[in-house]
């Protein structure tokens, strides 16, 4: 049996995450505070008691996210459980690496505390955006993506899981492409709560600045297998890992073949680690019944992955 730990990313946000934990564990305690040491941000206050409004913001977002996922991997770890292998959404994937000991939590938190204020940055507040297109196929997003470009910048963002293709663009772009998905018969679009079109060209801008930022970082080799983002396949070197970060920005998350490829891999077991569901949702439309699909993040989520292992070891 093997096990991936996967890690979620912008949008798995909510008042109250890692609280939990936090209360609970010292290992979680210890997370949140090195995390505020490294960027200076009052992060448990921002997870536990918010305001939503700060807490969306991409600047406070991503190291509030990833403090909350790695609080979660280190009491998980505690309890015995361990990865043969791991990947994150986006975001999610500097948690990865965290759990993979490329990088140390301290260089983990600054890297996306500076990439969420880049992305923020990169495109005027309010002027570009992310869209979810459901139940149509990917040839489908591709004629309804070509139609809108004739209206200004939308491309493909995230392959997520079939029946689900995120689109990322201007705002008047991703408002034609709403249309013509509606026309082709989609069920709906659903504008994500994200500030800007991540994960597009329009985020080549933000790319450079991180550049920086990664190149001055030093980035180990993973002790457990990695699967990118931007190649759907195994990074196995620390400067191959930096270089996959910097075109993870402006590139597709390929989400749907990470996880067909652990799968091919031997992965019988997903546990999603860190605040929310979303990524449980996507890898059961993945792999069907073909593998057992878990989350951790509080007690009671704990509890049923511990039982689960129990049950099977």
């Amino acid at each position: 049996m093997k096990t991936a730990f996967l890690f979620p990313g912008q949008g798995s946000q909510y008042v109250g995450m890692g609280e939990d934990f936090f209360r609970r564990y010292e290992e979680a305690r210890e997370v949140f505070a090195a995390a505020e040491a490294a960027v200076g941000l009052p992060l448990r206050e921002l997870c536990f008691r918010g305001p939503r409004e700060e807490l969306q913001k991409t600047s406070y977002t991503q190291p509030a996210v990833l403090a909350t996922s790695i609080a979660c991997l280190r009491v998980l770890e505690a309890a015995g459980v361990h990865a043969d292998a791991v990947a994150g959404h986006s975001l999610g994937e500097y948690s990865a690496l965290v759990a993979a000991g490329v990088l140390p939590l301290g260089d983990a938190v600054r890297l996306v505390h500076r990439r969420g204020q880049y992305m923020q940055d990169a495109v005027p507040l309010g002027s570009g955006g992310m869209v979810a297109v459901l139940g149509l196929d990917l040839a489908a997003v591709e004629r309804v993506r070509e139609q809108a470009a004739q209206v200004g910048v939308v491309e493909i963002a995230n392959y997520n899981c079939p029946g689900q293709v995120v689109l990322a663009g201007e705002m008047r772009a991703l408002e034609a492409a709403v249309d013509a998905a509606r026309a082709a018969g989609s069920k709906r679009s659903v504008l994500l709560a994200v500030s800007g079109p991540f994960h597009s060209s329009l985020m080549r801008r933000a790319a450079e600045k991180l550049a920086v930022d990664l190149e001055g970082t030093v980035f180990g080799d993973p002790r457990v297998p990695v699967v990118a983002n931007v190649t759907a396949d195994y990074v196995r070197t620390g400067g191959e890992i930096r270089a996959a970060l910097i075109r993870q920005i402006y590139s597709p998350v390929r989400w749907e073949e990470s996880i067909r490829r652990l799968a091919a891999d031997g992965v019988t077991v997903f546990v999603e680690v860190g605040p929310g569901r979303v990524l449980s949702g996507l890898v059961s439309r993945i792999v069907r019944r073909k593998a057992t699909v878990l989350n951790v993040e509080d007690q009671a989520t704990l509890e049923k992955v511990l039982a689960y292992h129990k049950g099977v070891g």
